[in-house]
């Protein structure tokens, strides 16, 4: 199976913009901070790390940590803009800002995927803020929108308000993404495609578990069986370090072995804006016809 990497490009609002000794520096707007980055084994481009706020991680390595401040940030959120998108971008308690900027080429590639599509059916499991959601909703797409977490599902029908997509045709739903697959699977429901960007841990709003090792293949398998010979996409996201994109992408080539298509597996990066080095991010696996 071929590998790639998907390049996120910095944009007018958000950019890496230097990168090295374990953290990075971006910007979001006209803020700039700094985070962890494990990944960033390099040495950084310049010393000049002057930035409105920093993000101290805790001793436990799978959470934890607070922000130090150098100055005023709205604590409420600023609005940032992609493409025809605005939505809110907020510093939170588990590092990242309110949404995940190394997607960007993901929703270019997704939006050349249902260009020509008369109002495809989209989903976005996991949909978190809904940054994803309504990029496809901005090229038409009907969209249903699952996240667990009634919080964050209100967070993304704010986004679509900031964006003049109050009106759009979302479902937004609150519920366990596994759970709402499988009732869509009963109701025999189908969809042009799917976007998914599962935790590596998580809980559903009644108290399901969920464990990415385990739980990712049915999840997987039913995805399969909502979309059919002339669906478009299924993209998949994965940030856990320890699971290889080749793993996730023999288990997507084994499930859509019956579709006609491709699968294609690789890794997600970030060019930084001081040197144009990649920072890779995440690994992902991808269906489309």
């Amino acid at each position: 199976m071929k590998l790639d990497t998907l390049i996120g490009e910095p944009w007018a609002d958000y950019g890496l913009v230097d990168s090295g000794n374990g953290r990075k520096l971006e910007r979001y707007g006209r803020f700039r901070f700094i985070r962890p980055e494990p990944q960033a084994l390099w040495a950084p481009h310049s010393t000049d790390w002057r930035a409105t706020g920093e993000f101290i991680p805790g001793a436990d390595e799978d959470g934890g940590g607070k922000w130090i401040y150098n100055e005023a940030t709205p604590r409420d959120g600023w609005p940032l803009k992609w493409r025809d998108v605005t939505f809110s971008a907020q510093t939170t308690p588990f590092r990242h800002l309110g949404f995940f900027p190394d997607m960007a080429p993901v929703w270019d590639w997704i939006h050349q995927q249902i260009d020509g599509v008369d109002t495809p059916d989209c989903m976005n499991l996991f949909g978190y803020t809904g940054v994803g959601t309504l990029a496809m909703a901005s090229k038409g797409a009907k969209m249903v929108h699952v996240d667990a977490s009634k919080k964050s599902v209100e967070a993304a029908r704010a986004n679509a308000a900031l964006s003049g997509m109050g009106q759009a045709p979302v479902r937004w739903i609150v519920d366990d993404a596994a759970k709402f697959v499988a009732r869509e699977v009963r109701r025999e429901r189908r969809y042009d495609g799917i976007l998914l960007d599962p935790p590596k841990y998580g809980r559903g709003p009644e108290g399901e578990v969920w464990r990415l090792e385990e739980d990712l293949p049915g999840l997987i398998a039913n995805c399969r069986r909502l979309l059919d010979a002339d669906s478009r996409f299924l993209f998949l996201t994965v940030y856990a370090v320890r699971m290889s994109a080749l793993a996730i992408g023999e288990m997507l080539k084994q499930a859509f072995a019956d579709l006609p298509g491709t699968v294609e597996a690789g890794e997600l990066g970030v060019r930084e804006e001081a040197r144009g080095l990649v920072l890779p991010t995440a690994i992902w696996a991808r269906w489309s016809r």
